[in-house]
């Protein structure tokens, strides 16, 4: 099964119909390795469907997002979105961020065990972890 197909049942699971445009969608983010802007998929779908309006992009990229097919971030003050690299629920891992193009590299080491050790007597309900900066192809 396609990671496609995975998301797809992943969708009806969650009460969303199938529809092509979901399916573009979807695929247009699974090719790419980066961070893309809600702008560059609306543009991306209006290529292939016509008018199609932003609002109803954002809220697919966010739903999508709620459901773990994506995942997002804030990236100079704009959500970005990616295609969830990893569908294994239990692959915990974090990534590095091209500032300039979006790219991305998986990071396999968590700091969260250092941190634990910062604060005791905490209880961490979740993190987030991003390193940014300049790929090699954008320095």
């Amino acid at each position: 099964m396609t990671k496609i197909d995975q998301a797809m049942v992943t969708l009806k699971e969650h009460g969303f119909k199938k529809t092509n445009k979901r399916e573009k969608l979807l695929t247009f983010l699974a090719t790419k390795n980066r961070y893309v802007a809600a702008k560059e998929v609306q543009e991306y779908m209006e290529g292939e469907f016509g008018s199609i309006s932003f609002d109803t992009i954002y809220r697919n990229l966010h739903d999508f997002s709620e459901i773990g097919l994506l995942e997002e971030t804030d990236l100079n003050g704009e959500m970005k979105f990616r295609f969830h690299c990893c569908q294994d629920k239990n692959h915990h891992h974090h990534h590095f961020i091209c500032t300039v193009c979006g790219k991305t590299q998986e990071l396999d080491l968590c700091p969260m065990n250092f941190f634990k050790g910062q604060l005791p007597g905490c209880t961490i309900e979740g993190h987030r972890f991003e390193i940014l900066g300049r790929c090699a192809d954008c320095q």
